[in-house]
């Protein structure tokens, strides 16, 4: 976890009943804001997308105040605001955009925001297996083109750059493979993707490389396709050693599904259009 994301997880607190949340006032401080009144206007920006987004503004900005020590040793009683992590999510989704510090807090709030959903999705946890596997294949399809994008903008420019870009990638998170070396261990043809081949397990760290490595490359202002390889490396090791520290299993030793992506999209689309048909008899 980087420096900023240590920070952003440090500022986190718990009511007396177990609910997390942030201080306003302890936030507008590592996102570089000095003026209190500046940073009330990027938190009724925040009220505004949060109410346009059908959500109550009252279950994610509860009014507090805060205790402040001055520099005399007395004590003074500030405005405060408790954030959730989705109101923190909005609150830098409306902040300065030039600033890198909101740039990070962008990425660890949507990141987290987005496993917290996960995580009390009753739907998505009773998902079956197949089910899973198409949920979490597209959205690594959606943020492997982000990847892409942070990829270029790093010097990895042609089809040959990112091929090698992706491959220390996958060489970090399978420990030395690259991608014809995955290839061959799940015994796929050569017209068929690995990443069509994988059970959720495998999808789930192969996603949290991707978003990771380009959250890193943009942070980092990578500007050089060694620098971003070495990169893509790194973020491809840690992943690895997080999934190594959970007694988890190495994703090349994962099995592989007996259906594919394909297959399973393809039987999906079947039976939508049979019921389709159902519906107009």
């Amino acid at each position: 976890m980087s420096q900023q994301h240590q920070s952003f997880e440090s500022l986190k607190q718990q009511t007396e009943e177990g609910n997390e949340f942030w201080s306003a006032r302890d936030l507008a401080l590592i996102l570089e804001y000095r003026d209190w009144r500046n940073f009330q206007k990027v938190i009724n920006k925040a009220k505004q997308s949060c109410e346009g987004s059908g959500q109550s503004i009252h279950n994610h900005f509860v009014e507090a105040t805060k205790m402040v020590t001055l520099g005399s040793g007395s004590q003074r009683e500030l405005d405060d605001f408790q954030l959730s992590r989705y109101a923190c999510y909005l609150v830098v989704q409306n902040g300065d955009p030039t600033k890198p510090v909101i740039a990070a807090g962008q990425t660890y709030f949507a990141v987290q925001t987005r496993r917290q959903e996960l995580a009390d999705d009753q739907a998505f946890q009773q998902l079956k297996e197949d089910q899973k596997r198409l949920f979490l294949r597209n959205e690594l399809k959606e943020h492997n083109k982000q990847l892409v994008e942070a990829a270029q903008q790093a010097g990895v420019e042609t089809n040959l750059d990112f091929a090698i870009f992706q491959n220390h990638g996958y060489q970090g998170l399978y420990g030395g493979l690259d991608q014809k070396a995955i290839h061959a261990r799940k015994g796929l043809k050569k017209s068929q993707k690995i990443l069509d081949h994988m059970g959720s397990t495998e999808l789930a760290a192969n996603l949290f490389r991707a978003t990771q490595a380009e959250e890193k490359l943009r942070r980092d202002n990578v500007q050089s396709k060694q620098q971003a390889n070495q990169t893509h490396y790194e973020v491809g090791q840690k992943v690895r050693q997080t999934i190594t520290e959970l007694g988890g299993t190495m994703p090349e030793d994962l099995p592989a599904p007996e259906k594919s992506i394909k297959q399973l999209e393809s039987a999906a689309k079947k039976l939508g259009d049979k019921n389709n048909q159902e519906s107009k008899k």
